[in-house]
């Protein structure tokens, strides 16, 4: 069995053993490293006290509802998840998903362009977009907060054009995007499937890890703690899958937003670039004395965001069907933005997760649907979710101001 050496405690503890895990995840709180701990806590909360104010919060048909009103938002927080990972931010994001959806709406409605090609002009658009911010911030120091703010209003004023007097185009009723975003639906068989490979996966990948280090004299967690956790992972998978069966199932759309999730945690995890994207972040300076390609990270994460925003814009146009001169509103913005923050992405760079969409985006739309169950109205939303956006960056700058304390900053 491999070891590890404690320096907290100064001894030598079995890695891969309860008594080990306990102790990582103390020296964890101590130094500040919070991880995902504190917003899953809180969602759980949430969905507790909404359960005890309306036991319809937790049917298997609200949380559906649920699961395919957070996809569109939760994948422009997607993007802000990026950009705040660099210490920058994008108060543009609502207005560029706006501008994507119209585009996409107006080719595919008066144009009579191909849905497929429509959408794929739209990410274009995004794209461009990005690559222009990118270019602002790196070549001319502009300040990412101008540069976005001014996109802001600029594409506010685009999607106004697009639209023209329109002011709102309906999507054809037939559209395979309307169906994708409201009524495609794993089918149960495959739901259970699904769930069972993607345990499977997750148990080989973290053997192959444990194998790895093991060969590398390097301290590694147990195959049987493991096993354990993919069996427990299995195991909850195949609840939520069968819960969700109960009504229509595991939607489409929000099987695309985690899967957009999972491989952007892969690139930042497993790529030079992602690692690229956290050192920027953490110490730009440092990042380019080694040799970190620094102005092509901000480049390429500013075009990402836009490509990101203009996706989400697309698949509320699917969602509702339509697209409108509201479209990609204030609140989008605020949602998205607050999401990644909540969700537990730093606002002074370098930590963060691609997860922290997917928690973040949940935690605010289990607060929307629960209020409105209960029938609070729309202006304590508001003041709800304010007060949860400013205790998460309460609580971000408390964990870094421990971080610096213990020198691990």
């Amino acid at each position: 069995m491999s070891t590890a050496y404690d320096q907290s405690d100064e001894r030598l503890v079995e890695a891969g053993t309860p008594r080990a895990a306990l102790g990582a995840f103390g020296r964890r709180i101590r130094s500040g490293d919070l991880g995902m701990a504190p917003v899953i806590i809180g969602l759980v909360v949430i969905w507790v006290i909404f359960f005890l104010q309306n036991d319809r919060f937790l049917s298997s048909r609200n949380l559906v509802n649920l699961s395919l009103d957070s996809a569109t938002i939760g994948m422009i927080s997607l993007g802000i998840v990026l950009v705040l990972l660099l210490g920058e931010i994008d108060l543009s994001v609502g207005s560029v998903s706006g501008v994507g959806g119209s585009i996409m709406a107006v080719l595919l409605v008066y144009q009579g362009w191909p849905l497929l090609a429509a959408i794929l002009m739209a990410l274009a658009v995004g794209v461009a977009i990005g690559l222009f911010y990118g270019l602002l911030f790196t070549q001319f120091g502009v300040p990412s907060f101008v540069i976005t703010l001014a996109g802001l209003l600029a594409f506010l004023g685009v999607q106004l054009w697009v639209l023209g007097s329109r002011g709102t185009v309906n999507l054809p009723v037939d559209s395979w995007l309307i169906e994708f975003a409201n009524f495609k639906f794993l089918s149960p068989l495959a739901s259970y499937v699904l769930a069972v490979a993607i345990g499977l996966v997750y148990l080989v990948t973290r053997l192959r890890t444990i194998q790895r280090r093991r060969a590398a004299n390097l301290s590694a967690p147990s195959f049987q703690g493991a096993v354990i956790r993919s069996a427990v992972m299995v195991a909850a998978m195949l609840f939520g899958a069968w819960y969700l069966n109960q009504d229509r199932g595991v939607g489409y759309m929000p099987l695309f937003w985690v899967a957009a999730i999972v491989t952007v945690d892969l690139i930042l995890r497993k790529t030079r670039f992602g690692r690229s994207v956290f050192a920027v972040g953490g110490n730009e300076e440092a990042s380019r004395r080694a040799g970190v390609a620094v102005n092509k990270v901000y480049i390429t994460v500013f075009a990402a965001c836009s490509t990101f925003a203009v996706l989400g814009g697309i698949l509320a146009a699917g969602r509702l069907q339509s697209v409108a001169q509201s479209s990609g509103g204030t609140d989008t913005n605020l949602m998205a933005i607050a999401a990644a923050v909540i969700g537990g992405t730093s606002l002074f760079g370098g930590r963060g997760s691609a997860y922290a969409a997917l928690f973040g985006m949940l935690v605010l739309q289990s607060i929307t649907s629960g209020l409105n169950l209960i029938g609070v109205e729309a202006e304590v939303r508001y003041i709800v979710t304010g007060i949860v956006l400013l205790l998460a960056v309460t609580i971000d700058s408390l964990s870094r101001r421990a971080r610096r304390s213990s020198g691990t900053a």
